[in-house]
């Protein structure tokens, strides 16, 4: 055989085999088409239609007041059916429909949106996407009336995709506290606790898939979702603007790690403000609810004291505040380790009031061992006692575990009863520390905390499906003997002690300061942890608050100066705001026999001011707007102080603020000399004619 014929064979061969495969195919298909054909089609019908979920409305999350502090806000993107207009409704409004896109989205020309849409309605497309970009609800209002969309969805084929996002009006306020869910139902704060309420239950509708994506029908077995529930906080927004901007400054001003703010009512437990800063690169955010959290768990320090000083009390009811403690020189052994005071060369022998208003660890420790060094067991019991070894069950996911030592323990060492005496080797979160000073502040009862009371229906508001009340923890956790002396401790702290800087004359405030030192690396270091917490007003609290301000940088870095201030600006705007706690005027304020140092001022303020202390006043000229005041046996007489255009007034005995206002109204330049509250003599004679020089000098005294 020659080389010609084998090649024309093999190519004959091949030739039959391509024969044979198609007519294979053409088999097949026709088995498939007419044989299997029903099997198929119901199979593609099956996989073209599904049903697909349709979520439902979150719950909204209230303040106390009811304003907003999370909601879902409907935002959409706008699809498209091309196919289902017809031909003269399509032809007769594509031009402005594209004209309008254009101009709306500004990412394509009006012949670009024209020809996209002709091609898809061209290729039989039943959906496309025109713009990913999200609209709002009065958007998607004004482009249901553009032309072709105003038909609707059946005639004029728009599809308006409705997507929904979480808003916070007040922006990043309480926005721990408020918290977050993301799609793996994993978050934190409210968000993320009352998932379950907040949620609801969604819903399915059936669905196309078409070229382009997938397209929503409608045959009447769509379930329709069921909204989430609301949740009403106990958060009071004013509150919580001031906490939060409160602490941001000290956090600031001392370049410190991170800092919490808890404010809470004595009664009820109800949570007004819970602030939490952390530090980052670009400043201080909420980055994680350190009140309620591990991370927020620390060596109380200091404020510890309190619980340590009713253990003892109850103990030992013999010993009074007026007993003395002999603390030495600020230097004390207790085994083979020193306890030392903040003040260098000890307090000497002082009471056991002065031991807890200097926060005198000395003093503290001797107490302990005296009565407790033979039973050191009892004073752990008694820590139980008062609900310190137990979580507050709060409705906050995250709760830290309390550490208190047992002397069954193999870490309980022989020094452990006086360290944890003043506050060390024990754990606690803010919250729980706020939690007993407020027991305190609540004649004995210890409370839950709470932050959220109630849980109601989204389509209607009167609906309560549930609520929170004040729950009991413990029903009193020392004697009336007992709670009587620590509340007298404590409001000397603020009287005379550690905290006298933030006095009030307004109120009275209770409370301890606590700085303890941090552990790095498994040793104490020179780094520390600084708080303040009591309640306010001391005599009938309504409020009690904790303030943490951890690792704060500079020199002065105790509880007193760095809490403490937060503390005070925090309770002075809520005390401003809450007219039940203010005291009648004339409770407040007691007329004196003598006569005030007045010399002069604005008249109406001076009148109100004198009618409001009970002083008798008469003016001389009801119209004249500064006067001099005239001292008689038992008034006070209002005499004219004229202020002319063009002549030199006459400022002396005014006070600077209001020498000021008036020269300067009279386009004189002041030089002012002394130090003092009010004028004392001025340069230029009152009543002269000013010069061009305009120029001068007034003396303070």
């Amino acid at each position: 055989m020659n080389i010609k014929k084998s090649i024309v064979i093999r190519v004959r061969l091949a030739f039959l085999a391509i024969c044979l495969f198609a007519c294979a195919i053409v088999y097949k298909i026709g088995v498939i088409q007419f044989v299997d054909g029903d099997k198929w089609r119901a199979v593609s019908e099956e996989r073209r239609i599904f049903y697909k979920p349709v979520f439902a409305t979150r719950g909204n999350i209230y303040a106390d007041d009811e304003s907003i502090l999370a909601t879902s806000l409907p935002f959409y993107r706008v699809a498209f059916d091309p196919t289902i207009a017809d031909a003269q409704a399509f032809n007769e409004g594509i031009d402005s429909l594209a004209l309008l896109l254009s101009r709306f989205y500004g990412d394509k020309s009006e012949e670009q949106y024209r020809r996209k849409i002709k091609n898809a309605r061209h290729a039989g497309r039943q959906y496309i996407r025109l713009n990913s970009r999200q609209i709002n609800y009065q958007d998607k209002k004004k482009m249901a009336k553009w032309p072709i969309f105003r038909d609707g969805k059946n005639k004029g084929g728009v599809i308006f995709e409705k997507v929904e996002k979480r808003f916070k009006p007040f922006g990043l306020l309480a926005e721990r506290t408020i918290g977050f869910i993301n799609e793996d139902n994993l978050g934190a704060g409210l968000e993320y606790s009352f998932n379950g309420h907040l949620a609801g239950q969604d819903g399915e509708a059936l669905f196309e898939r078409i070229a382009g994506g997938s397209k929503p029908l409608s045959d009447g077995t769509e379930v329709k979702p069921q909204h989430g529930f609301d949740i009403k906080t106990t958060i009071d927004v004013n509150l919580q603007d001031v906490a939060e901007n409160a602490l941001y400054k000290a956090l600031e001003k001392t370049d410190a790690e991170y800092g919490t703010v808890i404010l809470m009512e004595v009664k009820t437990g109800e949570i007004k403000a819970m602030a939490n800063l952390g530090k980052t690169k670009g400043g201080y955010i909420e980055d994680y609810n350190y009140a309620v959290g591990s991370q927020g768990r620390t060596e109380p320090g200091s404020t510890f004291k309190l619980a340590s000083m009713m253990a003892l009390f109850e103990q030992s009811p013999e010993v009074n505040l007026t007993d003395s403690v002999d603390t030495g020189k600020g230097r004390y052994k207790i085994k083979n380790t020193y306890m030392t005071d903040a003040k260098l060369g000890g307090y000497g022998k002082i009471t056991v009031q002065e031991v807890f208003e200097k926060s005198s660890n000395i003093g503290v420790a001797k107490l302990m061992e005296e009565h407790f060094s033979n039973n050191q067991l009892a004073y752990v019991e008694y820590l139980d006692k008062f609900g310190l070894g137990n979580t507050l069950g709060f409705q906050m996911e995250g709760e830290a575990r309390p550490y208190i030592k047992h002397p069954s323990d193999r870490n309980w060492y022989g020094t452990t009863l006086t360290s944890m005496a003043i506050g060390y080797e024990t754990k606690l979160s803010p919250l729980q520390t706020l939690a007993f000073y407020n027991a305190v502040a609540n004649n004995g009862t210890k409370i839950q905390p709470i932050i959220v009371k109630e849980i109601r229906s989204a389509d209607n508001p009167e609906k309560i499906t549930q609520q929170f009340k004040t729950r009991v923890l413990v029903d009193k956790i020392c004697s009336d003997e007992t709670l009587a002396k620590v509340r007298a401790m404590l409001e000397g702290v603020v009287e005379n002690g550690t905290a006298r800087n933030i006095k009030s004359s307004d109120y009275k405030v209770a409370g301890k300061t606590g700085t303890a030192r941090k552990v790095v690396g498994g040793k104490y270091v020179r780094e520390y942890s600084t708080s303040f917490a009591g309640y306010f007003p001391a005599d009938n609290p309504k409020y009690s608050c904790i303030v943490i301000i951890d690792s704060p940088k500079g020199v002065n870095v105790y509880g007193s100066d760095v809490a403490a201030p937060v503390f005070k600006e925090l309770a002075d705007k809520a005390y401003a705001l809450d007219l039940e706690m203010h005291k009648p005027l004339k409770e407040r304020v007691t007329p004196k026999k003598d006569l005030p140092l007045v010399k002069a001022g604005a008249a109406e303020d001076l009148s109100t001011i004198f009618n409001r202390l009970g002083i008798s006043n008469h003016p001389k000229n009801s119209e004249e707007e500064w006067v001099k005041v005239k001292t008689n046996k038992h008034s006070l007489d209002l005499l004219p102080n004229p202020v002319q255009d063009g002549l030199v007034p006459d400022v002396t005995g005014l006070t600077l603020r209001d020498a000021l206002f008036i020269l300067g109204n009279q386009n004189l330049k002041v030089q002012v000399q002394g130090i003092g509250k009010r004028v004392l003599r001025q340069s230029l004679k009152a009543g002269q004619p000013i010069n061009k020089v305009g120029q001068i000098t007034i003396e303070l005294s």
